[in-house]
């Protein structure tokens, strides 16, 4: 992904086409401090173009720390000048990344539309009468104008998914913990993550891997314990219908889309009742949780309450301050409901992979969010709220478009299932190729783990057109070789008239890596089944079943495994 191909030229054309193409969008309240072009230009000059983020141009959400750069947190009166970088900031600079400017947000984080800010409303880059949405939303915005290449926002309630769907990109929301939130102003502190935003899933998570591990800093900060792979056929939960009432007109279906892709995936679709997940979601700002916004920044806004309503966001004060009424007894209360709804979501969940549902429930326009601010922005949250109150991952991906304008989807799944969610949502965003496997890439057998490293999963049984013959080959280990045949000889074909396999579906990436390792005598050509339809499938070069054994007769591969092992005994 990086812009420096060897050339200082590149480096110094894509720093002048981010900031031309700042002039060109004309999004001011995109930004809070924007760093001279002449000084990005140096930096980005000065990277070692071997590093894995060399020529990469980002832009930092301005509640996280860039040294020499004023953190605002949307408040010029809570404004201070850090002297070093965040951690998450500090790894991505030395991993060849360089900084253009830091982003307006929903002042101090509290909020999902991105209109809460004394530094403007920033406006969706696809329709600018619509909410960029929030927290995020300088961020998301920048990286959907194709001003830089990804931005750090952060996230407590939704505030790096919710940008991310209404502008057509990525999201990742890692675990909490995996990124320290050092030099991060917290909104609610245990519950806050760093996360990113870009146009392609590699992109991002490669950035949320180099940004994670503890840095001896953050107390709150943990060592990934990744789950293990995907299973040979993922088990996707989706809401039961009820609970996705309420979504934007033609969203609905655009869900149902988006289901039925994870289907043509191989993946088995099962729904859930996520109620105790809602429930959840609706403590953490009706509940008492909200006084830990309190303790965050409730002091600041107590000692500026005539800014109230010009350098303070009223709405976001209101909520802030709110958060100084709840009792120890009150949030010990909601701290047990929590656990129990968390147990209770668990169970639900039990068995799946992940959770399907869409990101957010609708995309309003400005006008729309003026009118009710606490009313639009309560709607947005509905299947992100919980996440982090349950410590969950989450990757919020594009789904395509309603009426012009971006729809996206959300994978969430238990802590550290953050790189199982990336595998499901390549595979949901790349194009597929379906293989027929009649040997050792079986489910059950040796090879079988080449096919779900290359990011496979079953799809079906299968089973040849009767005109095929299976040799076993001299290999190690041993492998079929399948070959159309010209004429059959009457009574010496397979019972029931073809050779089983398997039809397993795999990223088109994945399956061109999985065939340039392919070694010879093994082929991939094209085979057509009982049915008629073709497939592509292993096949064997004509000479390799020269004096081999024909076991056409066995049927398929797991017969004939069979059959040898009793005839050794």
């Amino acid at each position: 992904m990086s812009a420096v191909t060897g050339a200082g030229g590149a480096v110094a054309d894509r720093v002048h086409a981010a900031f031309d193409r700042i002039d060109a969008v004309d999004r001011p309240e995109v930004w809070i401090t924007l760093r001279d072009r002449a000084a990005v230009l140096a930096e980005a000059e000065s990277v070692d173009g071997t590093l894995p983020l060399a020529g990469m141009l980002f832009a930092v959400k301005d509640n996280i720390d860039v040294g020499g750069l004023p953190t605002t947190a949307a408040a010029r009166s809570y404004a201070y000048t850090p002297t070093a970088d965040a951690t998450a900031v500090a790894r991505l600079r030395a991993a060849g990344a360089v900084v253009v400017g830091k982003t307006n947000l929903d002042q101090f984080a509290t909020g999902l539309v991105g209109t809460r800010s004394p530094f403007g409303a920033v406006r969706n880059a696809w329709d600018p009468t619509r909410i960029s949405g929030g927290s995020s939303s300088g961020s998301a915005t920048a990286v959907a104008l194709g001003v830089v290449d990804f931005a750090l926002g952060t996230d407590t309630a939704g505030s790096g998914r919710v940008p991310a769907a209404l502008n057509h990109l990525v999201g990742v929301k890692p675990t909490k913990g995996l990124v320290p939130n050092t030099g991060v102003v917290p909104a609610c502190r245990s519950q806050d993550c760093v996360t990113v935003f870009a146009r392609s899933l590699d992109l991002a998570r490669t950035a949320t891997e180099l940004m994670s591990g503890p840095d001896g800093l953050d107390p709150l900060a943990r060592t990934d314990t990744a789950l293990v792979a995907l299973p040979t056929v993922p088990r996707i939960a989706v809401p039961l219908p009820s609970q996705l009432d309420g979504l934007a007109p033609g969203w609905a279906s655009a869900f149902d889309r988006a289901v039925e892709r994870f289907r043509a995936l191989g993946h088995e679709v099962v729904e859930v009742d996520i109620a105790p997940l809602l429930d959840a979601a609706a403590l953490l700002y009706e509940g008492a949780f909200v006084a830990e916004r309190y303790a965050a920044v409730g002091a600041h806004i107590e000692a500026h309450r005539d800014l109230i309503g010009e350098d303070l966001d009223p709405t976001v004060a209101g909520i802030v301050l709110g958060g100084a009424t709840p009792t120890a007894v009150e949030l010990f209360a909601d701290q047990e409901r929590l656990d129990a709804l968390g147990a209770a979501g668990r169970a639900v969940l039990d068995g799946t992979t992940a959770l399907l549902t869409p990101t957010t429930t609708w995309h309003p326009t400005l006008a729309e969010v003026a009118a009710d601010p606490v009313g639009a922005n309560s709607r947005m949250g509905r299947y992100t709220n919980f996440a982090n109150l349950l410590d969950m991952a989450s990757l919020a991906v594009p789904a395509g478009f309603v009426d012009g304008l971006p729809f996206g989807v959300m994978l969430t799944g238990p802590a550290f299932s953050d790189r199982r969610l990336a595998a499901l949502a390549a595979a949901f965003a790349a194009p597929t190729v379906d293989l027929l496997v009649v040997g050792a890439h079986l489910r059950d057998q040796p090879l079988n783990g080449q096919l779900v490293a290359a990011g496979g999963t079953f799809v079906q049984e299968a089973r040849t057109a009767s005109d095929y013959r299976l040799y076993a080959l001299d290999t190690v280990p041993p492998k079929p070789g399948l070959v159309r045949a010209v004429a059959v000889t009457p009574g010496t074909g397979a019972p029931g008239g073809g050779i089983a396999g398997e039809v397993w579906r795999l990223p088109a990436a994945g399956f061109g890596t999985f065939v340039a390792a392919l070694p010879a005598p093994m082929a991939i050509g094209t085979v057509t089944l009982d049915d008629g339809s073709e497939v592509t499938g292993f096949t064997v070069e004509a000479h390799a079943v020269e004096g081999a054994e024909d076991i056409t007769h066995h049927g398929g591969w797991r017969t004939y495994r069979e059959h040898a092992a009793r005839e050794r005994v």
